[in-house]
């Protein structure tokens, strides 16, 4: 099956989708770092190294999906939060992405920012947008205005006939899917309104819960590890994992992974030169609020930041007052890029990139669920 991916940044998404069976028809991104990026690690990619707004579909289609994650800047809680204010907000290009292109399905990711209040009703346009990409919205009033309008045009009986996705939003924590990472992402997913898809967002694999029992209960953990002596729990854990199950005979979730098993088989940074993008990057300091990611939990969600990498996101604290920062393979690592992925420009610049992506198991998890849906409808249509 064919998609197009929007605001592709240094390919996590594209990574993911890849994985899931879905082939390339393009990728659109601006930042130049992040196409070097793309291209040193897939030259048969179909780049378009452009501004979205700019970028004509008409010879692009047809495509089975069209992903992307537009700019989280405008809705972060780490920004300035001017949602739709801000220039960056790409939402309108997705939008008409998704009404020239009239993909079967799309995917859109943004922060969990956007859930919040300030913002609920615009993130109810743009759900409604993506409902209905063929309703006219007018340019000449606010877009507000246009809510109105579509609300308006949702609740009344003598719709326009034309093209509508039933659309869902969902919030995802990437640890629950595998990811060495606490990151939350929020969750666009259309089915076109004639397919009739009745899908639903793909059930957490990874459990917090089954780390707390391997770890303090069965000590599997530590061994796995080659530690001991740690299976006792801290006291601020100790009612938590009262609780806790003694075995997994009921247990249908594999436990969250750590910083301790993304960074397994890579040495510090000071001592290798067998792995890419693994140098040893100084300066790292602790301070309240910021104090780095423990081994033994998964990583605090990675940040890009607007003026340099965010030292206390982007740390290893060691436990015993050390910390120091992640090298771009171990962030590469926790974003769960493959080891042979290579990323282009400065330290600062690929940190960025890294903050900015999709974790790629996460990614791989929820654009899977789309392919192997559509597989499904497409059978049912052909009468298998």
């Amino acid at each position: 099956m064919r998609s197009i991916e929007l605001f592709s940044g240094a390919g996590g998404l594209a990574l993911g989708l890849e994985a899931s069976g879905f082939e390339h028809v393009a990728l659109v991104e601006r930042n130049k770092d992040a196409c070097a990026t793309l291209r040193l690690n897939r030259p048969q990619w179909n780049l378009i190294e452009a501004d979205v707004r700019k970028v004509d579909f008409a010879g692009l289609g047809p495509v089975d999906l069209v992903a992307g994650g537009p700019p989280c800047q405008p809705f972060s809680i780490g920004g300035k939060a001017r949602g739709y204010d801000d220039q960056r907000d790409m939402f309108p290009a997705a939008v008409r992405a998704v009404r020239e292109l009239r993909p079967k399905a799309f995917m859109f990711e943004n922060v969990r920012g956007l859930l919040r209040q300030a913002f609920h009703d615009y993130v109810e346009y743009v759900r409604l947008q993506l409902t209905y990409p063929d309703f006219p919205t007018s340019q000449n009033i606010s877009w507000d205005a246009n809510l109105r309008r579509l609300q308006k045009h949702h609740t009344s009986k003598g719709r326009i006939n034309g093209l509508t996705y039933q659309v869902s939003i969902h919030l995802a924590d990437a640890a629950d899917y595998g990811v060495p990472q606490r990151r939350h992402r929020v969750f666009f997913v259309g089915f076109r309104s004639d397919l009739d898809a009745k899908w639903f967002f793909p059930a957490p694999v990874s459990s917090s819960e089954e780390l707390l029992r391997q770890k303090y209960v069965t000590g599997s953990y530590w061994r796995e590890h080659g530690l001991s002596g740690l299976e006792v729990p801290p006291a601020n854990l100790r009612a938590k994992v009262s609780r806790v199950a003694p075995d997994s005979l009921f247990q249908t979730c594999t436990r969250w992974k750590t910083v301790r098993d993304a960074l397994v088989g890579l040495p510090h940074p000071k001592n290798d030169s067998d792995h890419l993008n693994h140098v040893y990057q100084p300066g790292a300091k602790s301070y309240p609020g910021h104090t780095g990611s423990p081994w033994d939990e998964p990583a605090k969600a990675l940040k890009a930041g607007d003026h340099g990498v965010p030292g206390g996101e982007n740390m290893l604290n060691y436990g015993n007052g050390k910390v120091r920062y992640f090298s771009v393979r171990e962030s590469a690592r926790i974003q769960t890029f493959p080891d042979e992925y290579m990323f282009s420009g400065s330290w600062t610049e690929s940190m960025r990139q890294l903050g900015n992506a999709v974790p790629v198991a996460l990614a791989q998890a929820v654009a899977s669920s789309i392919f192997n849906h559509l597989q499904a409808l497409n059978g049912i249509r052909v009468g298998i």
